[in-house]
């Protein structure tokens, strides 16, 4: 008879005393469709124990209830699995499931078999992920412990591995998001965050620097969690609990990491010469694997804590250089103003002297066109003898228009002096009708030569506050332009109306009218319209920029209407502060 260290016995454990719930256990599944396997196995390993863990044993009778153990357990660190249950191959199927459909590689699984050939110990091998296989025959109290041992410290080689790969990648994620903080309170709540992540576990932190490294020295903390949340801000090391305020100023002076049952102590040191301090309350002891990752982490910390330090120092120095190249800026700002003003004076001197030219040439033409004119009309009356009086008349007209363009010269030459300083204009009463009439019919040749008929409607005492010889200018430029661009044998109307408060003077034309283009850049000095005059005459590109500057300087507006090309064109003239008698 073998001895009772050899075979398992079917004992009934039930007597057994209750093992302690609180103390740290394996939790090993036997998943078997014969109930004598499970009570056996209980009390073969009823006193087993590795590392100071003890077993919680869970039990499955099928494969389908196996399923659902391992699907409900994924800590389960060993598998006692029967190959034969509800079918030939329903071990060899959940073998299957636990490493391709749950994908739990770090579970040991220990196949057992009463009768192996069914299932082949080579071709099991080979074929399924499985860590040992052992015949139910040969499966004694000692193989069984032996089996098992190796199993679980082969699991806790796996979790080891699994946990550091966990913690690594929680290394490398937080490195990027901790280098990202730009404050240090930020970065110390990062540091909290991700230790607490790093570990696991649900603990209190708190976070403290020194800045000169000096012993002795005051602290202050930057970050809290937990217990520890209340000390956040706080910027004198006597604010603290006496208890934890002796833990920090420990850590200062010892220089190193400690770690304690339920609590963690890790110090680093900048290189800026910087000191801080983590201390971590966490539940539960940390363990090796756990250590090594904190210090993994705390020897990255430092580089993170230099970084937001160059950070703000770097923005320091970029504020002040902002600040310097705003000063700069605005002293060259003040010496470009300088300069524009200077070359504005330059080209006024230059515009003043074109003015001076482009004035002349232009508004002399109006009363030498009448002066030829009339002496062209004085000649035909004296070869055909008319009366005194005719001849009388005409010369009293080219007396009259000489005298304005000596007048008119003395007035331009004035103007154009002055419009290198401020431009002013005499106001006076004006009778506008009467002044209206009188440019119609200093003009009135001009239309006569060109067989045009010029009608005017200008009600008498229209009163206007304006200077008479610049408002007479203005007119007589827009109807000689009206007679210019007008075809022969075409008729203009000039009328005068009073509206509201304003004198507003109105010169229409049959002409060849205003294209889109021309509407947009008519009162332009030097512009040239796209139509031409019907008779040849001459244009300086002068005229209605003058119009515009004397109504302007009046305090007035004028503009321009037309319906397009060959459909002639209105032109507006509207002066304020009118007086009614």
């Amino acid at each position: 008879m073998a001895e009772q260290d050899d075979v398992l016995h079917l004992i009934d454990d039930t007597g057994l005393a209750p093992e302690d719930s609180s103390a740290r256990k394996w939790k090993i599944a036997v998943i078997d469709d014969d109930a004598a396997v499970h009570e056996g196995t209980r009390f073969a390993l009823s006193d087993y124990s590795l590392n100071g863990a003890t077993l919680e044993i869970l039990s499955a009778y099928s494969a389908a209830e196996g399923r659902i153990l391992m699907r409900d357990n994924p800590d389960v660190a060993a598998v006692l699995l029967d190959v034969i249950m509800e079918t030939d191959v329903a071990g060899l199927d959940l073998v299957e499931y636990i490493r391709n459909e749950i994908k739990n590689e770090t579970v040991r699984i220990i196949l057992r078999t009463g009768q192996p050939g069914q299932a082949p110990e080579r071709r099991v091998i080979v074929q399924y992920d499985i860590n040992d296989y052992k015949a139910k025959t040969e499966l004694t109290a000692d193989k069984l412990f032996t089996s098992l041992t190796a199993a679980l410290r082969s699991y806790q080689q796996l979790e080891r591995m699994v946990q550091t790969r966990r913690g690594l990648e929680i290394i490398i994620d937080a490195a990027s998001t901790l280098y990202d903080f730009k404050s240090m309170q930020r970065l110390a709540e990062g540091v909290l965050t991700q230790l607490a992540s790093l570990l696991n576990v649900d603990c209190a932190g708190i976070l403290v620097l020194r800045d000169d490294g000096a012993p002795g020295s005051e602290f202050s903390v930057l970050a809290g969690s937990g217990c520890y949340s209340r000390f956040i801000g706080t910027t004198s090391s006597k604010a603290l609990d006496p208890d934890l305020r002796q833990m920090v100023e420990a850590a200062f002076q010892r220089r190193k990491n400690e770690f304690a049952d339920h609590r963690s102590v890790l110090y680093l040191r900048t290189g800026s010469g910087r000191e801080v301090v983590v201390l971590l309350q966490a539940e539960r002891q940390l363990s090796d694997t756990d250590r090594a990752l904190v210090e993994i982490f705390s020897s990255r910390l430092s580089i993170a804590f230099d970084n937001v330090i160059l950070y703000r120092q770097l923005h320091e120095a970029n504020t002040q250089l902002e600040d310097r190249v705003a000063q700069r800026t605005r002293a060259l700002m003040q010496a470009n103003r300088r300069l524009s003003a200077q070359w504005l004076r330059l080209q006024r001197a230059n515009g003043f002297k074109n003015e001076i030219l482009g004035t002349v040439a232009h508004d002399l033409k109006n009363p030498l066109g009448v002066i030829l004119g009339r002496t062209e009309m004085l000649t035909e009356l004296i070869g055909a003898g008319s009366p005194k009086e005719n001849v009388t008349a005409q010369v009293e007209h080219i007396r009259d228009a000489t005298k304005r363009l000596t007048s008119m010269v003395d007035h331009l030459i004035s103007d154009a002096m002055a419009d290198a300083f401020d431009i002013t204009i005499r106001r006076e009463p004006v009778d506008v009708g009467a002044l209206v009439n009188e440019v119609t019919d200093s003009n009135l040749p001009s239309a006569v030569n060109k067989q045009q008929a010029i009608t005017v409607s200008a009600p008498p005492n229209i009163v206007t506050m304006c200077d008479a010889d610049r408002i007479r200018e203005a007119i007589d430029n827009l109807v000689s332009n009206a007679i210019k661009y007008s075809p022969i044998g075409g008729k203009i109307t000039v009328t005068v109306s009073h509206e509201g408060s304003d004198t507003v003077i109105r010169i229409a034309d049959q002409g060849a009218g205003l294209s889109p283009e021309d509407l947009g850049r008519l009162f332009g000095r030097f512009q040239r319209l796209s139509a031409k005059p019907t008779a040849g005459e001459s244009s300086t590109g002068l005229g209605l920029s003058i119009v515009k500057r004397i109504i302007d300087m009046h305090g007035g507006h004028v503009t321009a209407e037309s319906a397009g090309p060959g459909q002639g064109s209105t032109f507006t003239v509207t002066l304020p502060a009118t007086e009614t008698t």
